[in-house]
């Protein structure tokens, strides 16, 4: 069962269909109490929905708001997890005080973290200006998982406190104290290199050391010290006060979400407040982060988003993660409000089943063979799953079969309580099977539902998209700007447009331009083979991709798929 997952939806609503006490980390960075209209960031429908009406009461309604969400995340946190909540200066005292202080309890709050993401800009005649964010860092219970983090050593301490090199190694060192402060360890005192003090270790480990080059003596009669490597330490541990990780809009990760924030922010929380294989939870994904993040370090993960763009460019984001020979990306799913039956038609059959299964609220058979065709229980009944369409009356008879052979008196005992013997799950089914569903019932009191898929989760069909091309030919010889222009359609309407310009089927779609509403690209192309790749996302999170191949030589030409 694949446990990351990316989920469309209300946070608030997804939280309370989650078991409590089912993650270990919570990274939440809520829309900030400021300008209304600096909220709506993608500009979908589910996102100008979710923030239409949040500031109506003001102050107290936001945190209105916010505490219902936190209230759900204590829950579903385990007794030795940790939340970190990031804010700004227009609410956090609020935050601090009327929800973290009275959910998790003031004996739980460890730290507010200062995050200073930008250098102050312009001037700001009444105040000082603001540049700091604030992450409330509150754990469940006084027994949570914690992990020192450091930051390398700057040059001056270096200077000052690792002044000795190695000539044969070029290896900075420290010379460190070896007595002990205890006075009174008469198992300790002995003489060492002509000097008689109380040691901190024993003869035998002092004199191991020494003939390891480890302690050095500047000249007879002095005290022996030790020698501590600047590359064996782990660098100056971290405090509260976070001035080193940069606002990710001055780097490359930069993907157009105007809040979004640095890797490294979340690195260090997530390495911090975690171990691999941890479940780490973020019910704002906004571009992605924490999800990215968490994958990379190992961490199972749940993300939550209102709107559709948030979903889906974290699920690009997720794609164009780092390559490995060494490690192959684990599967996520993606949680719509509806899916595409194309999609869905050609899943993987076992896939598909545990998936289904799922969403209709039973569990899945592990064993997948050997199963008598039974494919999981909803509440103790069986199912079986056809990835199909026109389900006939051989299907029912086989099922019937089945049924009564995996659990004979669990099948008298439903039909004696008028209650399903068993479940059905196709995309839809021919009359045969609908008319001998009808006869069993009448007949003999045999109740067999079926379901169809759409029943289950809502279906409908992905956009449609073509893509059209011009060129023209640069100065350098071989070298043309070619203009994509990519139209999409779809009933529920467009959102965005995604492009990879290196498109290589073997790794899949990894997007260059992750967000672009236009749907009209430029790029330079050498002579040699190219293919170009773009998807269209509609407004239900449905997408459809097209691949364009061309070879470029005396003049651009499209080859055909």
């Amino acid at each position: 069962m694949c446990v990351n997952k990316l989920i469309l939806g209300d946070n608030l609503e997804i939280m309370k269909k989650m078991d409590s006490e089912s993650v270990d980390l919570i990274y939440l960075d809520p829309p900030f109490f400021s300008n209304r209209n600096y909220e709506v960031i993608w500009g979908d429908k589910g996102e100008i929905r979710s923030f239409q009406d949040r500031w109506a009461g003001g102050i107290d309604h936001y945190i209105a708001w916010l505490k219902e969400r936190v209230e759900e995340m204590y829950r579903i946190l385990k007794r030795t997890g940790s939340i970190f909540l990031h804010c700004d200066w227009h609410a956090n005292a609020y935050i601090r005080v009327i929800i973290l202080d009275k959910i998790f309890g003031e004996d739980n709050f460890r730290n507010e973290i200062i995050w200073k993401r930008t250098n102050a800009k312009g001037l700001a005649f009444t105040r000082l200006p603001h540049n700091n964010d604030s992450i409330f860092y509150y754990t469940k219970s006084d027994i949570f998982t914690f992990n020192s983090q450091y930051v390398p050593h700057s040059e001056k301490y270096i200077s000052d406190f690792y002044k000795y090199v190695e000539p044969e190694t070029g290896r900075r060192y420290q010379l460190a104290d070896l007595t002990n402060p205890n006075k009174d360890r008469p198992n300790l005192t002995y003489e060492f290199l002509g000097i008689t003090r109380v040691w901190r270790w024993t003869k035998e480990r002092m004199q191991e050391a020494y003939e390891k080059g480890l302690i050095e003596q500047s000249k007879a009669g002095t005290v022996p010290r030790l020698k501590r490597y600047l590359d064996e330490q782990e660098g100056t541990p971290i405090d509260d006060n976070w001035t080193d990780i940069i606002n990710v809009q001055s780097t490359k990760e930069k993907i157009g979400y105007p809040t979004q924030k640095p890797e490294s922010l979340l690195e260090r929380i997530i390495n911090m407040a975690s171990k691999e294989g941890d479940t780490v939870f973020d019910p704002f994904v906004g571009g992605g982060t924490t999800v990215a993040v968490a994958d990379r370090l190992g961490r199972k993960w749940i993300g939550v988003d209102q709107s559709v763009a948030a979903v889906k460019v974290t699920e690009l984001r997720l794609g164009r993660q780092p390559l490995s020979l060494f490690t192959q990306p684990l599967p996520f799913t993606v949680q719509l409000h509806k899916y595409d039956y194309d999609t869905l038609r050609n899943k993987d059959a076992f896939e598909f089943e545990d998936w289904i299964i799922q969403q209709f609220g039973g569990m899945s058979n592990i064993k997948q063979r050997s199963d008598l065709g039974l494919d999981g229980k909803k509440d103790s009944v069986p199912i079986q799953v056809k990835r199909s369409d026109g389900i006939g009356r051989g299907v029912i008879d086989n099922f019937l079969s089945a049924i009564m052979r995996a659990d004979r008196k669990l099948y008298n005992k439903n039909i004696k309580e008028k209650k399903p013997v068993g479940y059905i799950i196709a995309f839809s089914f021919g009359k045969g099977a609908t008319q001998e569903i009808a006869r069993l019932k009448l007949e003999e009191g045999i109740i067999i539902e079926l379901v169809k898929v759409e029943d289950i989760v809502p279906i409908s069909k992905k956009p449609r998209l073509t893509v059209e091309m011009s060129s023209s030919q640069k100065n350098q010889k071989d070298v043309w700007e070619i203009e994509f222009t990519a139209t999409g359609e779809s009933e529920a309407g467009i959102e965005f447009y995604s492009w990879d310009f290196a498109f290589d089927e073997g790794n899949g779609f990894r997007a260059e331009v992750m967000f672009d509403k236009s749907g009209a690209q430029k790029r330079t192309f050498k002579a040699g083979s190219h293919s170009v790749a773009v998807k269209v996302i509609d407004n239900d999170g449905l997408e459809s991709i097209e691949v364009v191949k061309l070879k470029v030589n005396g003049a651009v030409e499209q080859i055909a798929s």
